[in-house]
């Protein structure tokens, strides 16, 4: 009889795992031909774009199915790659536009600029991949305009909301009965949780794979995955220290499930604890602070990124700090700040002491 070895997976192998089934499962439904493409891309894109891709995808060729005569005859899973070079740049720009509001299965679906801009990307990634692998002869989705982008303003909490919110965490104020049910036992590690992303302005997916020996109260360092799959060591403060020793001595008293042994943050099932559990307690706290501003995980990145700008008045060290691969990403966000600063700037020099 064959044994096998067993071995400890990480969070983000079990995450990669799920998404190349579910990538799996997609392509059932695809023409064949989408295979290679995605084989094609798997060397340097996540396994969590390949599927959004996929679901992008899908969606476009159910729309020519659904709306287009001559493409009605045929099922999607027998469309051949020859397909794309009948597909004309009208086709793509009537399918954006018929992206902006569809049903399907009885479910609305709504994209505004942003999903349309998502979804043209997606096209144009896929018809890139076969035409400059001259495996079609013409590229219609590159002549469609990207739609156009209007800025939108950046949402954070302000420091007062700060101090509130992990007031709220700790004394409970505020909540309802039924949320008051399970603070107690949930307290410390809310309070850790939420000191940790406010206080170093990590992502929600990078919060939750933390595991235990991933810590380091010797250099108060973190070690988390990247988005893109790459490892970094992110360093925090005494704060954060503290509310992560007062929840670990509660941890330590724990019985995770096997296969959670590892995990940092656990749920009340002694489980690791997930991104939409956490995107729901951050929902909870947040709305005793405020009822104007949607705050969710990524804003309290945000206002993280915000702080530390204000105090450095470094794009470089925050968009190192919050793992932006180009700093042009982080200067987009943080764009009315830099303005700020610029307008001090012109009060800071003075060229000759005023004439009374």
């Amino acid at each position: 009889m064959e044994k096998t070895n067993k071995t400890t997976t990480t969070y983000h192998d079990e995450v990669n795992k799920k998404n190349i089934l579910h990538l799996r499962e997609l392509l059932d439904t695809l023409p064949p031909f989408c295979g290679q493409y995605f084989r094609g891309m798997q060397e340097y894109i996540s396994s969590r774009t390949r599927v959004a891709y996929a679901y992008d995808i899908r969606v476009f060729f159910e729309y020519l199915h659904d709306s287009n005569p001559v493409f009605k005859k045929t099922p999607i899973k027998e469309y051949r790659l020859e397909i794309l070079d009948q597909i004309t740049r009208m086709d793509i720009e009537e399918y954006l536009e018929h992206c902006a509001y569809y049903t399907k299965d009885g479910k609305e679906y709504m994209n505004d600029e942003r999903g349309k801009a998502r979804k043209l990307a997606s096209l144009r990634s896929f018809y890139n991949y076969f035409f400059k692998n001259e495996m079609i002869e013409k590229n219609p989705a590159a002549l469609v305009q990207m739609p156009k982008l209007h800025e939108k303003e950046i949402i954070r909490l302000d420091p007062d909301e700060v101090a509130i919110l992990l007031d709220t965490v700790e004394t409970g104020e505020k909540l309802t009965k039924k949320q008051l049910q399970y603070h107690q036992k949930n307290k410390l590690r809310d309070i850790a949780l939420l000191t940790l992303m406010l206080g170093t302005g990590i992502r929600v997916s990078e919060c939750v794979g933390i595991d235990l020996q991933d810590l380091d109260f010797k250099n108060n360092g973190v070690k988390i995955r990247r988005k893109g799959g790459y490892e970094a060591v992110i360093y925090f403060g005494e704060e954060v220290e503290i509310a992560l020793l007062d929840y670990l001595e509660q941890r330590s008293a724990m019985t995770p499930v096997e296969g959670h042994e590892n995990a940092l943050f656990l749920s009340m099932q002694n489980k690791r604890i997930t991104v939409r559990a956490v995107e729901n307690l951050v929902k909870k706290y947040a709305s005793v602070v405020t009822s104007l501003k949607k705050i969710t995980p990524h804003k309290l990145r945000s206002t993280y990124g915000t702080t530390l700008y204000r105090e450095t008045g470094d794009i470089y060290l925050v968009a190192d700090v919050l793992g932006h691969k180009d700093v042009n990403t982080t200067r987009k966000h943080y764009a009315a700040l830099e303005e700020d600063r610029r307008r001090q700037a012109a009060k800071a020099v003075t060229l000759r002491e005023k004439r009374i």
